[in-house]
């Protein structure tokens, strides 16, 4: 399974201690494995969008005017109900 196709999953505190419970008896060197496999697991680098590179990225030959008038235009108003019969 890769990185990005498993699913989190957030264990309470008796689990843990259920897993803690099979785990202890490991020898040391394969607790440390584990430690560096969940170590890892944690460097999981987020992807961040620099906001400045969406600065003109809209694109129209409209004018602000013309935009709020469309807008205004396509709102429904509150009061008509289609009715559902």
């Amino acid at each position: 399974m890769n990185k990005k196709s498993m699913a989190n999953l957030t264990l309470n505190n008796k689990t843990l201690e259920k897993y803690f419970g099979l785990l202890k008896g490991l020898d040391n060197l394969s607790k440390k494995k584990l430690i560096i496999k969940l170590t890892e697991s944690l460097d999981i680098k987020e992807e961040k969008v620099d906001l400045r590179t969406l600065f003109g990225a809209w694109e129209d030959d409209k004018d602000s005017d013309e935009i709020i008038k469309e807008i205004r235009e396509s709102r429904i108003e509150k009061t008509e109900n289609p009715g559902f019969e």
